[in-house]
């Protein structure tokens, strides 16, 4: 472990990273072979899901970290993450969102130790103050383990963005300092004016998808509010740690909902809490939101490369680090090549992406 000293004893804390998600808008840099989640994107020689292992391995031992992906990617975690056992790496068979994902985790983990108190993340996101958000997640744990709570964390806003859900919560009328807040809604992704209304009323913060919980705090949120896949994996209690697991595994997972954790379980249930954070949060989900925290010359473009910019702007620039590039007379415009990919698009056209992907898979077959 790490050299950050925790004040919640770890010992049956587990972190389960979900790291299944194709990245599609991250295309052409991110592929279905290789998405964003096993990529160097922010240069620093560690990919994202290794950063997100680092990060939760100052808190607990590699024995409890999890990954949870789709089968295709076993081979790239287990080099990326050779701390990690098979055995803690879950396969899933097809892609039915986080519910599924989280549900079979926590059985398997269970069968393991029914005391276990969970962190769940995903494998992509940014945080740039790590010291304060493991102070964070211990703090966090610390609430699951004596309150028999779920948690989320929600980002304090820096600005009114309409890419993320949000959390409202039940303000304290007693005026108290508390981190933890009882959720009173969530809202998905606002329009413009909307989001401007939900950064001034400051009762508003992003929902991060960090969770935390007991596993029998999320176990019971399961048998009644997602009854059909709880039944599914507590099915399979016997086969964990088996060599029966995956065949288990590859029957029961086709049958899932395809439903999030969100919609399936926090929206519903009476026991949300969201702990109130700042510790320089991203999700990474865009182009876009990979341009605000790279640096920039003079003229606001982004790019590390051998790129010589000549009467443009605002612009984001990722090409191969073997490419001479020539701009001139571009302004806000995403410039991306990858293998035998190049893709130029208008920086406020970027959710589009996904439609191009599509497109191309449809014409050609592959991405």
């Amino acid at each position: 472990m790490g050299n950050i000293k925790s004040v919640y004893n770890m010992k049956n804390a587990y972190c389960v990273i979900m790291a299944g998600g194709i990245g599609s808008r991250f295309w052409p840099l991110s592929k279905t072979q290789k998405p964003k989640q096993f990529l160097d994107i922010l240069g620093t020689g560690r990919t994202l899901i290794q950063q997100t292992f680092d990060r939760f391995h100052k808190l607990m031992p590699s024995e409890n970290i999890y990954v949870v992906s789709n089968k295709i990617y076993k081979d790239i975690i287990l080099e990326q993450l050779p701390e990690l056992t098979e055995e803690q790496v879950l396969l899933e068979p097809a892609m039915r969102n986080t519910a599924p994902c989280i549900a079979y985790a926590t059985y398997k983990i269970l069968s393991k130790d029914p005391d276990a108190n969970f962190v769940v993340a995903p494998s992509d996101h940014l945080i740039l103050k790590e010291d304060e958000f493991i102070r964070n997640i211990s703090d966090g744990l610390k609430f699951t383990e004596e309150s028999g709570n779920l948690l989320t964390l929600g980002i304090k806003p820096s600005r009114p963005e309409t890419g993320y859900g949000y959390i409202q919560i039940k303000v304290n009328e007693e005026g108290s300092d508390s981190i933890f807040n009882e959720v009173k809604t969530f809202t998905e992704k606002p329009d413009l004016e909307l989001a401007k209304v939900f950064l001034e009323s400051g009762d508003f913060y992003w929902n991060s998808g960090i969770f935390l919980w007991k596993g029998n705090t999320i176990l019971n949120a399961f048998n009644k509010y997602l009854t059909d896949v709880a039944q599914k994996f507590a099915e399979g209690e016997s086969l964990y740690y088996t060599p029966k697991e995956q065949a288990f595994i590859e029957e029961a997972y086709p049958s899932c909902k395809n439903i999030s954790i969100d919609y399936g379980i926090m929206e519903k249930a009476d026991n949300v809490y969201v702990l109130c954070a700042d510790f320089g949060w991203s999700d990474l989900g865009t182009w876009g939101s990979l341009y605000d925290q790279l640096p920039k010359d003079d003229d606001a473009n982004a790019s590390n490369k051998k790129v010589f910019m000549y009467d443009s702007k605002n612009n984001l620039i990722n090409v191969p680090e073997d490419k001479i590039v020539v701009l001139q007379g571009l302004e806000d415009f995403i410039v991306v090549e990858s293998d035998d990919t190049l893709l130029i698009c208008k920086m406020s056209e970027e959710q589009r992406i996904k439609h191009f992907v599509n497109d191309v898979k449809l014409e050609l077959g592959t991405d």
